[in-house]
């Protein structure tokens, strides 16, 4: 099975970014993590992956899902390691958090990863056979995402103390009130601690400063608006996902993306 990227604007609400199976998988490095949820699982010998919240050793059918920008590396254990994987993306994106839950990194066991594996060869053929029905394929790369937070297989990794009375409440409420004014200085509050130490913790499980992962959430909301609404002026776009005003909305969607909100609306 050849490994697929995607190549077409994102016009759905779910889509894969790539996919692909039987790969040899060889050693990676990504100390800025990937920039999408992603998933990796074993086919055949056995693997580690080094993240920020633990060091997870992958024999067959076990998988790992890991969040955007979540520093990590692939190594083998064996002398072959095949593996299958699937990054996700679509307009919208920015719900699978409330998906999957909060975790920088989710653990699928075995049983689980046999189901896994099944809607995997199935949308990675689908998307081999380019046939056009992106809505049958968005549909299954939404199933494959519920299973991920099916629960009693799937395990999330970021059950540290300090992860889930500092990190996650924070988390929840960038998602819940990402419009809102909201500063370092008052998600700090939220949780009574200075946001130096919450800073340092977001980076710690996260990757991130706590106010790089507001921006984040909220360029991904606004690409949501700006193919979900092609009507609604950018200015409202940049209202409604937290920036003060339509200037410095657009330079921080162009730091990052590389092109405006306007350029973005028009190549989706």
């Amino acid at each position: 099975m050849p490994v697929i990227f995607r190549s077409a604007p994102v016009n759905v609400p779910f889509t894969f970014e790539s996919i692909g199976t039987e790969w040899e998988q060889p050693p990676v490095v990504r100390p800025k993590g990937y920039p999408y949820y992603h998933y990796l699982q074993t086919e055949k010998g056995c693997g580690r992956i080094s993240t920020p919240v633990g060091t997870f050793t992958l024999h067959e059918d076990e998988g790992l899902l890991l969040a955007p920008f979540i520093r990590h590396s692939y190594e083998k254990e064996t002398s072959v390691w095949t593996t299958k994987f699937a990054s996700f993306t679509g307009t919208l994106e920015s719900s699978i958090p409330s998906i999957i839950g909060s975790h920088a990194a989710v653990r699928i066991d075995r049983e689980q990863g046999r189901q896994l594996a099944g809607l995997i060869d199935q949308c990675a053929s689908l998307c081999a056979a380019n046939t056009g029905d992106k809505e049958f394929l968005s549909v299954s790369c939404y199933r494959l995402l519920l299973e991920f937070a099916s629960g009693s297989h799937a395990h999330g990794l970021t059950d540290d103390p300090l992860y889930q009375n500092y990190v996650a409440p924070v988390i929840k409420e960038i998602e819940k009130n990402y419009a809102d004014p909201l500063t370092a200085a008052g998600l700090s509050s939220l949780v009574f601690i200075t946001p130096q130490y919450l800073s340092r913790l977001f980076r710690k499980y996260m990757n991130c400063s706590t106010v790089e992962y507001l921006i984040s959430f909220r360029i991904s909301k606004a690409k949501e608006l700006l193919i979900t609404e092609p009507r609604t002026e950018i200015q409202a776009v940049a209202h409604r996902t937290g920036f003060t005003d339509a200037s410095h909305f657009i330079a921080t969607f162009r730091r990052s993306t590389g092109i405006t909100p306007a350029e973005f609306r028009r190549q989706n």
